[in-house]
């Protein structure tokens, strides 16, 4: 499994751009899924970083956490709003494992409360994602080109420069 440290030590100049345009969406991002049928989903979630994991987790009861627990394959995007990516955009690939853990749930409840005073404390977690990244890419936009920085893991990062 690839932990956010491993991620962004392999990978720092995606792993900086997809917290700063996270941060900057406040902490939305979109989160690709499959669909019983195999026809893709797209919804919104906010993602947290949490113990050195990437965790998905949500309100209960929805279909895309269905679709986690059918088939664990995900891509995460950052929010983007403006169509020429100014700020650039990142893309996170992977699967989930539903991490059925009291005591980090109970961790997690308490660190969100601490930071943003939603309280979900005692509550029981239908499903608690952690992501294993299998790859990342980054797309940044300059005056007269287009970086795409790519990564998988052990690989390093790769960056492809289009005119």
């Amino acid at each position: 499994m690839t932990t956010w440290s491993q991620f962004t030590e392999e990978a720092p100049s995606i792993a900086a751009l997809f917290l700063r345009r996270h941060r900057a969406t406040g902490n939305l991002c979109m989160l690709g899924t499959l669909r019983a049928d195999g026809s893709p989903r797209i919804s919104p979630i906010e993602p947290m970083i949490f113990e050195d994991m990437l965790i998905l987790a949500g309100m209960p009861k929805t279909r895309k956490f269905d679709d986690l627990a059918r088939d664990p394959r995900f891509c995460l995007h950052t929010a983007t709003i403006d169509t020429n990516v100014a700020d650039g955009d990142a893309k996170l690939f992977g699967t989930v494992t539903d991490l059925q853990d009291d005591a980090v749930h109970a961790r997690f409840a308490q660190n969100l409360f601490d930071d943003s005073g939603l309280d979900i404390r005692g509550e029981k977690f239908d499903h608690f994602y952690v992501a294993d990244l299998t790859g990342a890419s980054t797309v940044e936009v300059s005056d007269d080109h287009l970086d795409i920085t790519v990564w998988k893991p052990g690989a390093g990062e790769t960056i492809v420069r289009k005119q």
